[in-house]
C-alpha cells in the first residue's frame, strides 16, 4: 500500500555569505580657513552666547544673532572688524516658525584684507499671520545708523516682507503703491489674484 501523503515542503535558503562590515574611513574634521575662522572667533570672544556662528567658509562667515543684539553686533563688525558697508539685504519667510529672517551681506572697501570677504549677519523678526506693516509686531531695529547703505534695502524688506525697521528715517514704500492693501508680496502665503 502506498501512501498518498505529501511530505511538508521546507524552504531551504541558500547559505548566505556573511560579508564583513565595511569600515568607514575616519572623517577628519574639516579644516576651517584660518582668516575666516579668526573673524568668527573675534565675534564669539566679544559676544559669547549672544551670537551663533552659522558657517565659516572661504571668503564667508555667517553669524546669527537675536533682534535684541543685532545692532550691537553690527557696530562691532563695523568698528572692531573694519567692515564698512552692506552690499545687500535679503529676507526669508519662515511661516512654519512664525518668523521672517533678515540677512545682511556686509563687506569692506577700505580694508584690503577684507576685499573678498563677506560677513553674513542674520536676525529674525516675529511673523504676523495678518500683517499690518508698521503697526504689528514684525519689527527689527534699523542698521541705517551703523551702515548708511542699508537705507533702500531695509525699505524694500519693509514693503516686500512687512518687516518694519524701528529708527529708520524713511519707512516709506519703495516699489509698491502707497495704498497697497494686500499681503507683502514676497511672503509665502501671498497669492496673485485670479490664479
Amino acid at each position: 500500500m502506498s501512501s498518498d501523503l505529501e511530505k511538508p515542503s521546507v524552504d531551504v535558503k541558500p547559505e548566505e555569505k556573511s560579508t564583513p562590515p565595511t569600515k568607514k574611513p575616519e572623517e577628519k574634521p574639516a579644516d576651517l580657513p584660518a582668516f575666516e575662522k579668526g573673524i568668527s572667533e573675534k565675534i564669539v570672544e566679544k559676544f559669547g552666547d549672544k551670537v551663533q556662528v552659522a558657517f565659516v567658509k572661504v571668503n564667508r562667515v555667517g553669524i546669527n544673532v537675536s533682534r535684541e543684539n543685532v545692532h550691537e553686533v553690527a557696530e562691532f563688525i563695523r568698528d572692531g572688524l573694519n567692515y564698512d558697508h552692506v552690499e545687500s539685504v535679503s529676507g526669508v519667510d519662515y511661516p512654519q516658525d512664525k518668523e521672517i529672517e533678515v540677512v545682511y551681506h556686509i563687506g569692506s572697501y577700505t580694508d584690503s584684507s577684507l576685499a573678498s570677504q563677506i560677513l553674513v549677519l542674520s536676525t529674525r523678526a516675529q511673523r504676523e499671520e495678518n500683517p499690518i506693516p508698521g503697526n504689528d509686531a514684525t519689527k527689527l531695529p534699523t542698521l541705517r545708523d551703523v551702515f548708511y547703505s542699508v537705507e533702500f534695502h531695509e525699505r524694500e524688506i519693509f514693503e516686500m516682507f512687512g518687516v518694519y525697521f524701528e529708527g529708520h528715517p524713511d519707512n516709506r514704500r519703495l516699489l509698491l503703491p502707497e495704498d497697497w492693501a494686500d499681503l507683502p508680496p514676497l511672503r509665502k502665503d501671498f497669492a496673485i489674484k485670479g490664479r
